[in-house]
């Protein structure tokens, strides 16, 4: 199974790195506006104003950790994919856990532990659906038979031409 819009592997860290950090831009604007217009007082340009300063203090703070988390991951994955020579969703799931442990290691090994488990079951999960809807997509493809059976047409009717 090879994903061929993917990026060679030293390519693949800083990529997967700015993707990262764009979506937890994007999510932390989103996400803190919100909240931001929620906890200001009340009036539209007090809301407003709270809603700027919430996505600004805060949002930044959100999109660099997804950068780590992001630039972890692919360190772990391009070093898995370099000793087992194969891209495959196994080396993705041991990333994933990988990653929620050595971001989870200043805790103790309780934490660093739970931390390894839920990533490596989110990963599971999202290479799962993957999988789900890679199949289901891949059945409108599938060939069709040629092979004229007309077996189970009934008799052709009197007076319609053969």
């Amino acid at each position: 199974m090879e994903e061929y819009a993917r990026e060679p592997c030293p390519w693949r860290i800083i990529d997967d790195c700015g993707g990262a950090f764009t979506m937890g831009a994007i999510g932390g604007v989103v996400f803190q506006s919100v909240k931001g217009f929620r906890n200001a007082p009340s009036g539209f340009n007090r809301r407003l104003t709270g809603s700027f300063m919430a996505v600004k203090q805060r949002a930044p703070i959100l999109a660099g950790s997804f950068a780590v988390w992001g630039g972890v991951f692919s360190m772990v994955d391009c070093t898995l994919v370099h000793y087992r020579k194969k891209e495959d969703p196994w080396n993705s799931i041991a990333s994933g856990a990988v990653t929620g442990g050595i971001l989870a290691a200043r805790n103790g090994l309780p934490t660093m532990a739970g931390s390894a488990i839920i990533g490596g079951l989110l990963l599971a999960l999202i290479e799962g659906l993957g999988i789900c809807f890679t199949r289901m997509q891949a059945e409108q493809f599938k060939p069709q038979s040629l092979v004229d059976d007309s077996s189970h047409v009934g008799p052709i009717p009197q007076g319609y031409p053969s």
